[in-house]
């Protein structure tokens, strides 16, 4: 049986439990207080124990972050220490149990102001996986970032420039085969479009990969490129991402031929730079490479990760079951490629539904 007093302005309830009472007070009414004090009840019923200590929302994402997120890789760890830093700015030690949606939405509207849209629902996928924790740990109960609006001033480029169509493609294809004597930086850009690794894929790869019998490159583990990512030879982005990707015979026979031509190095690293801080072809290079190779086709410039998403729509446009582009890509989910070319499945689905439309009728006919 709950009991209630009033202290000052406010109410407080007092709610009989072992080891020892739970008393919680602020309230601005005696009705208020008894809801709450009725919710507690119930709740010890079927015997869950509320949390009633204040977790600053700083550290108790601090925490979350070492306990859950401690095998991402750095370069994603880094990612959730800089959402960590936003957190500690505008929060402080604001506890946890405080924070309601507007505030949350208020945070979010503000960060949006200086950032793209796409950082801000960056921000808030962090915040959010920490807050299901909070609440199955019974610290909170309202997930406050739920319908949240995301927002972004900052113009980012938008998915469709940063691919080729299929005919610049094609274009840059036969021109990186044609310029393959030129040095290892056009085979990376071939097996870049011809894959759609990821940059610290394709440099993590050593020709034991490459299973020439089969047409087939096996994806297991990256190489670090920058400061920010493990040293040497690291895990892959998500499970989903260690795969076994079927290549065209082009590129495997002129990356065997590559093989065959040129001597092993200490890693047995494809991408071998003596030259490189990294031991490998640096990202920059790559970047710098493909755009004088598309300048001198008169196409716009994308960077060598344009190069994934090339791949990826291209394949989407020539009717590739999405399903099978995801696992391809390596990413973690469905959801994530639909994301991504969200831009070209309504493309295809306006394509699909004018043929829909052209079946039926010339069945009529």
């Amino acid at each position: 049986m709950a009991s209630f007093q009033k202290r000052g302005s406010t109410w407080q309830y007092t709610v009989s439990a072992k080891p020892k009472p739970i008393r919680k007070g602020g309230f601005k009414t005696k009705k208020e207080a008894q809801i709450a004090a009725a919710e507690v009840e119930t709740n010890l019923q079927k015997g869950i124990v509320p949390h009633l200590q204040l977790e600053p929302f700083d550290q108790y994402f601090e925490s979350w972050l070492k306990l859950y997120k401690k095998d991402v890789a750095k370069n994603t760890y880094e990612r959730y220490l800089n959402t960590l830093e936003t957190i500690k700015n505008h929060f402080g030690g604001i506890p946890i149990q405080n924070i309601n949606k507007s505030a949350y939405q208020a945070f979010l509207n503000k960060y949006g102001e200086n950032h793209a849209k796409a950082s801000t629902r960056k921000l808030n996928t962090h915040i959010r996986a920490c807050i299901q924790n909070a609440i199955e740990e019974g610290i909170i109960r309202t997930d406050f970032t739920s319908k949240a609006i995301l927002s972004g001033n900052v113009k980012a480029k938008r998915p469709e420039e940063k691919h080729l169509n299929y005919f610049e493609s094609k274009r840059l294809l036969k021109e990186l085969y044609k310029n393959l004597d030129k040095g290892i930086g056009h085979y990376l850009l071939l097996l870049g479009l011809t894959s759609g690794m990821r940059f610290a894929e394709i440099v993590g790869l050593t020709r034991d990969d490459f299973q020439f019998k089969t047409n087939e490159i096996w994806i297991n583990k990256t190489w670090g490129y920058t400061k920010k990512m493990h040293e040497g030879f690291g895990p892959t982005k998500n499970e989903q991402s260690i795969r076994k990707i079927k290549m065209d015979k082009q590129t495997m026979n002129a990356f065997k031929k590559l093989f065959d031509s040129t001597p092993k190095n200490i890693h047995d690293l494809v991408f071998f730079s003596a030259k490189s801080k990294y031991k490998v072809i640096s990202n920059g290079y790559a970047n710098k490479l493909l755009e004088k190779v598309l300048k001198e086709l008169n196409i716009d410039p994308i960077s060598v990760h344009g190069l994934r998403h090339t791949h990826a729509s291209v394949l989407l446009y020539k009717k590739v079951s999405i399903y099978y582009v995801s696992e391809r890509l390596g990413h973690s989910d469905i959801d994530t490629t639909m994301s991504y070319y969200s831009h070209v499945i309504k493309e295809l689905r306006e394509r699909d539904e004018k043929s829909t439309i052209e079946t039926f009728e010339n069945m009529a006919v």
